[in-house]
């Protein structure tokens, strides 16, 4: 039997730009814009010209996709206004884009308070704007904002906006559960529903993540028939995001009875190419990527009981509901204190040590890993020490440079224009070969200050850290009172993209930080291939 077909449209540079934090410049807009298209998604909606200058912009200047549909985002015309002077949705109609999505009001009580105006002349302007779309020449769709509120409060007048949209055109009428209230048994129920007044291949969902169920609600629409899936990489969006597609293409492609049913416009190739597209948006907006996110996060397809791995290397099944390979990921067996000899020797194999089971260093450096966890360290999140722990004790690590002393000095003062200020400056002395350098750093803080001397001149070593960046810091107190024992957890990234987690354990929470950092630029040197002399 033939499959029925799923359609995707991507709004993460549209909606997922309505998230806390995230601002994508013109450049951001084009990488993500192809990097969609090459994931495979059918659209991209990649702004609403005319609302802002970089959206304009792209619209203006930037080149059709390959593959994917660009789509441009709007409004249905203003009340009290005609098509021709609402200079707002001419700039929909001139902008370079294959389609337009207009959003409209589908819930009286919008139509009553927030628009001001009678019932009629909303499902008017929604006819008139969808059909002046499709007149342009371009692909018409039709947001029904808070379609299920509207839907519940008054079943007639919601039905009649999106039927609106439907005969005057529109190729696809999105139903949008806009506030995120709505759970999966009212939108499988609802869009049943619909389906019986507009064909389910004319349907799409739209749903916010404000109750955690906006891949569900998604999953729902289809099992009722909606044939268009609305959302965002990562699950960007206001307040609590829009509905994961990093979760749900995924899903559809590997979890039945979706699988069997439905086909997208993804390979198999695309969806491994899933969870490399996830981390191009995270490092586009500097953020650590999401580790506990499905499919797609670091610790997916993490193990970390002993138990749980001696089992996943007998038969991964018995531990994991897909392959990582099959979305892009790939496995970690985890140590820890809860982890045995399984754990150690499955993570010597990752990093490329063939060690025999019965190798006497492998208990040896198991009894290393429980004796410093229960100091404070946290090796399975900091993979990169575990590492150099690890090539240490088998005896793998060039020594590439020492450090003879470092100093921090902490001064508040006033500086030139009267302002009261905190400056922190930091010499570290370093050993490469036999040369001894000195240098200093300053910072807004002292582990600032310590990073920047440390990175500021490691002789012949300074070109392979050149492009070495800490991204992310985290402090934990692990005991109580001033005295208190402390751990750094260090995030680093280099030029290429890659990330790596190093860690510190002190009582001084700068000694805890330099040692991280310690860890983090030998790891660097260490993958780069330094040689010693």
């Amino acid at each position: 039997m033939a499959k029925e077909r799923l359609y995707l449209y991507d709004t993460t540079l549209r909606d997922g730009a309505q998230t806390q934090g995230v601002d994508f410049s013109l450049e951001d807009k084009a990488l993500m814009a192809g990097a969609l298209d090459a994931l495979g998604v059918d659209y991209v909606e990649a702004g609403y010209p005319g609302a802002n200058p970089t959206d304009t912009e792209y619209f203006e200047t930037g080149e059709a996709l390959p593959n994917a549909k660009r789509a441009a985002f709007g409004m249905t015309k203003r009340s009290g206004r005609s098509l021709s002077n609402d200079t707002g949705f001419q700039a929909l109609l001139q902008a370079n884009a294959d389609c337009v999505c207009l959003v409209g009001k589908a819930w009286d009580f919008h139509v009553d308070v927030a628009l001001g105006i009678s019932q009629e002349e909303n499902l008017q302007g929604i006819r008139e704007s969808i059909a002046a779309v499709v007149d342009s020449g371009k692909e018409a769709l039709f947001d029904a904002e808070h379609f299920f509120d509207g839907f519940k409060a008054n079943k007639a007048y919601a039905l009649a906006c999106i039927q609106a949209a439907y005969e005057a055109g529109a190729r696809w009428v999105v139903l949008c559960d806009t506030n995120g209230g709505t759970l999966p048994g009212e939108i499988e129920e609802i869009v049943a529903e619909v389906v019986t007044h507009i064909p389910g291949d004319r349907v799409g969902i739209h749903a916010h993540d404000d109750t955690g169920h906006g891949v569900a609600n998604s999953l729902a629409a289809v099992r009722a028939g909606a044939r268009q899936i609305q959302g965002t990489l990562n699950g960007l969006g206001e307040r609590c995001g829009n509905a994961d597609l990093t979760s749900i293409i995924p899903t559809l492609m590997l979890k039945q009875p979706y699988a069997d049913r439905f086909e997208t416009g993804l390979t198999g190739e695309h969806l491994r190419n899933l969870t490399h597209t996830s981390r191009v948006l995270d490092e586009l907006l500097n953020r650590a990527p999401n580790r506990h996110a499905p499919y797609v996060g670091e610790s997916a397809f993490a193990h970390k009981g002993g138990i749980h791995v001696s089992a996943v290397q007998k038969d991964p099944r018995t531990y994991e509901h897909v392959t990582p390979e099959a979305v892009g990921n790939q496995r970690r067996l985890l140590v820890s204190n809860q982890g045995g000899r399984s754990n150690i020797l499955a993570e010597l194999e990752r990093i490329g040590f063939d060690t025999p089971k019965d190798d006497p260093r492998v208990a040896g450096l198991l009894e290393e890993v429980k004796t410093k966890e229960a100091k404070g360290y946290a090796y399975e999140a900091a993979d990169a020490s575990f590492e150099l722990l690890a090539r240490r004790h088998l005896g793998n690590v060039p020594h590439f440079f020492d450090v003879e002393s470092f100093r921090v000095m902490v001064e508040r003062r006033h500086n030139a224009l009267g302002e009261l200020v905190t400056v922190s400056e930091a010499t570290v002395k370093v050993r490469v070969d036999d040369e001894v350098i000195a240098s200093v750093g300053e910072g807004t803080g002292p582990v600032h200050a310590l990073d920047n001397a440390l990175r500021k001149d490691l002789g012949r070593y300074q070109s392979l850290i050149e492009d070495l960046k800490l991204v992310d810091y985290k402090v934990r107190i692990l005991t109580g009172g001033t005295d208190a024992v402390t751990r750094v957890l260090i995030e680093s990234r280099d030029g290429k993209g890659r990330r790596w987690f190093t860690v510190g354990v002190s009582p001084n929470i700068v000694d805890a930080s330099f040692e991280a950092l310690l860890d983090s630029i030998n790891y660097k040197l260490l993958r780069d291939g330094a040689t010693v002399h």
